[in-house]
């Protein structure tokens, strides 16, 4: 006999099971042959948690696939803006219902990813200029919009920052996302980004 303790074990194979399907509900990429979308998407996820490269994490698997095949799928998504719907929608699909009934304390993070380079014109009204960090002043920059429960982390939504956007402007957007949840909002943290 389990008990309920022991019910409610999350390994890390069945993490990686939900996020994989949670990411295959919501956003659509065409595939060819026998590599398909739950092939690319379990190749980014490993990557991203693994801290890894997308060749190193490409070998491990155990499908025939390169590094360069991973970013031509990648390079099929043409629209940020659509792209980014899909992820806040998955955000929300899972979220825990217990979550919904408490007064809850929101935070708003400013996140910067340096870049070195030359933008193309796709990347130039995403490039967000802060204070000189690990040897450039130029950033990806994004924002996320995230519930503070027991001391976890459950991100609600994202968003993309662009360089002309304001800090009234992203955080309008992020609650907004939210704003349809019907959530019970005690605090608003925001992090220096936004001093």
């Amino acid at each position: 006999m389990t008990t309920s303790t022991e019910n409610a074990v999350l390994t890390d194979k069945d993490t990686l099971k939900e996020v994989i399907d949670c990411l295959t509900e919501h956003i659509s990429i065409d595939t060819q042959g026998a590599f398909n979308q739950t092939d690319l998407f379990n190749i980014i996820v490993g990557t991203a948690s693994q801290a890894d490269t997308i060749e190193n994490t490409a070998k491990k698997f155990k499908k025939s696939c390169s590094g360069k095949n991973i970013r031509y799928h990648l390079a099929k998504f043409k629209s940020f803006q659509q792209l980014e719907t899909q992820l806040n929608l998955a955000l929300i699909s899972r979220l825990p219902g217990r979550i919904k009934k408490r007064n809850l304390k929101l935070a708003i993070d400013l996140n910067l990813i340096p870049y070195y380079g030359k933008p193309s014109k796709q990347e130039q009204d995403y490039i967000y200029r802060s204070q000189a960090k690990n040897g450039t002043c130029s950033f990806y920059a994004y924002a996320s919009l995230y519930v503070i429960a027991k001391n976890k982390r459950v991100t609600l939504a994202i968003i993309g920052v662009k360089n002309s956007d304001t800090n009234v402007a992203i955080i309008s957007y992020l609650l907004s996302k939210v704003n349809s949840l019907n959530l019970k909002i005690k605090r608003l943290y925001l992090d220096r980004g936004f001093y």
